[in-house]
């Protein structure tokens, strides 16, 4: 009988035994969620709701966003619902489900940025084209692009690694994660995943590329720019995106380099909790305090609600004083 007809579940070590430090970690990936949530979901109600960030930037920024809130569900959530409900199982088809759409929003992810670093590189350096070049339906394009590509990423990573026969059903993470799935593996065949996986490395070194040398010239046409207050503003829609970038990329870089045989199962863990929490938390953070069009609709966003709120708080105060008896008029 094969090896994967006998497995239908996997068996998570990420985490301790001990009821109360799963409780903690519960609370703390609760804490880690919420903000994300939070700060994504600021962000894309800012982009949708706001007429003056109706533009190419931000509507990429909103796919980001989305992007983010589901890259961040992807393995959180499970986390979560195990750590509370003190298990560590997690089915078969829950694991292919978590691998397909890790690798569907990370890749999504990657792939975006590249094109929001093409998006910044004509808006600076070609500006007079910018409208012709980047209009609503090159945007909806790129965007669908970026979808599909991560998409189909994410399929030839999924087919590849669960084509393959599991001899054990022990994973040391947190969640389903591909190079702890190909130690499971009983099988030679595990070259097919080592060649996707040569395929990412060449394609996401060929989207990096892009983006430095997008970064190349849009520096030297910056510092051309002969008003301070012109530098500002281009730096402004350029560094938040270039800190995403570079989170994204180091997280990743260092959980894909990090030595899979003999590092310690507390070290993976952190690591993998690096790539998988820290880019869709810090962007909206990043974004935020580093863009100023987004703090000033923010602010403003965050000010009428606030209004609001005390305007229907201070009703209700008033009208609960003329209900009472000694203060109702005859």
């Amino acid at each position: 009988m094969s090896n994967e007809s006998t497995i239908n579940e996997f068996i998570l070590l990420g985490f301790s035994e001990v009821r109360g430090i799963q409780l903690v970690y519960f609370v703390i990936f609760l804490l880690i969620y919420m903000t994300a949530f939070i700060g994504n979901i600021l962000i894309l109600t800012a982009v949708v709701t706001d007429s003056s960030l109706h533009s190419p930037m931000y509507f990429f920024l909103g796919n980001l966003s989305v992007m983010d809130l589901g890259y961040i569900s992807v393995t959180t959530l499970k986390a979560m619902a195990n750590s509370f409900l003190n298990t560590r199982l997690i089915s078969y088809s829950e694991c292919i489900t978590q691998v397909f759409f890790l690798f569907f929003f990370m890749a999504s992810d990657f792939f975006l940025l590249t094109v929001m670093a093409y998006d910044r590189h004509v808006a600076i350096c070609d500006p007079l084209h910018y409208e012709m070049i980047v209009n609503k339906e090159a945007c909806i394009q790129m965007a669908a692009i970026t979808w599909i590509s991560g998409l189909l990423y994410a399929a030839i990573h999924t087919g590849a690694t669960f084509a393959l026969p599991f001899c054990s059903n022990t994973i040391n993470q947190f969640f389903c994660e591909i190079p702890q799935l190909l130690k499971l593996s009983c099988s030679d065949m595990y070259l097919i995943e080592v060649v996707a996986l040569c395929f990412s490395a060449c394609l996401g070194l060929s989207c990096f590329g892009y983006i430095l040398m997008s970064y190349v010239e849009i520096f030297k046409t910056v510092f051309r720019i002969p008003s301070a207050q012109g530098r500002e503003k281009a730096f402004s829609t350029c560094i938040p995106h270039l800190i995403v970038v570079s989170l994204f990329l180091f997280t990743g870089i260092s959980a894909n380099l990090k030595p899979m045989s003999s590092s310690l199962a507390g070290l993976d863990s952190a690591v993998s909790m690096a790539y998988c929490i820290l880019p869709p938390v810090m962007n909206p953070i990043i974004y935020s305090m580093r863009n100023k069009e987004i703090k000033a609709v923010l602010w403003k966003f965050c000010s009428r609600s606030w209004k609001k709120h005390n305007k229907g708080k201070h009703g209700c105060i008033i009208l609960w004083k003329l209900t009472q008896p000694g203060n109702r008029k005859s």
